[in-house]
């Protein structure tokens, strides 16, 4: 049989095998475009759409997946971000500005004349000497302010969060503002890190924000976009 088979095959050809199709599975949304404005208040469409995937693919890989986990996480980062509207801190204080938020280190109006309206001059001041950063005269401290949808800052966390999505985001901090994907891993990463699925589950609101915030600062508008969003999600 076999000098038959070689026969037909030196004559016809080998027998081309159709290459298998690669099955692609369908995309899961944790929730739609029209649920994100509406959770968003309506507010800044195009910066939904903006992370609108990344937030979808991104959020389900750190397990952020019911409706509880959602509305929390999205109600802590459309606050940071003041509704998407800001990938960076904005460090644009007046001088009367910076004696309310930084008295520490704003102790009189000469001082805080002298740094007022310059947010590098004014990042190097705040965030010198800690959270992994050298000193003023090093730049570190706004070379590593707050990115992202959770604001992440200092040289320590930059490095931390780096090598923990294999990003060099200290060579490349940047990168937070300029790719959605990174802006949201580094929000998840943070969410992660500090074990917030947790206080999720048990909807408790304010231990999440003080450990994104220090504080409650801005908890009504947080539990106001949390509580729109369980609405939205629970529908």
């Amino acid at each position: 049989m076999c000098w038959i088979c070689d026969m037909f095959t030196s004559i016809f050809g080998k027998k081309e095998e159709k290459p298998k199709e690669e099955v692609v599975k369908p995309k899961t949304y944790l929730f739609s475009k029209e649920d994100l404005y509406k959770i968003n208040g309506g507010l800044n469409k195009n910066d939904c759409d903006y992370y609108y995937e990344a937030l979808n693919e991104v959020m389900q890989e750190y397990q952020i997946n019911t409706p509880l986990r959602i509305s929390h996480f999205l109600a802590q980062i459309l606050h940071e971000s003041g509704h998407f509207k800001y990938k960076s801190e904005n460090l644009n204080y007046s001088a009367a500005g910076l004696r309310k938020t930084f008295p520490k280190y704003f102790t009189n109006d000469v001082i805080a004349n002298q740094y007022a309206r310059k947010p590098e001059k004014i990042a190097n001041r705040v965030y010198a000497n800690r959270m992994g950063n050298g000193n003023e005269a090093s730049d570190d401290g706004f070379a590593f302010r707050g990115r992202g949808l959770i604001q992440l800052t200092g040289k320590d966390n930059y490095t931390k969060c780096g090598q923990d999505l294999n990003i060099d985001l200290v060579k490349n901090p940047d990168l937070i503002t300029s790719d959605p994907v990174t802006c949201v891993k580094t929000a998840c990463w943070f969410w992660n890190k500090n074990k917030l699925n947790t206080y999720a589950d048990n909807d408790d609101i304010k231990t999440i924000t003080r450990k994104i915030n220090g504080g409650v600062n801005g908890l009504d508008s947080r539990t106001l976009i949390c509580n729109i969003a369980k609405g939205v999600l629970n529908k």
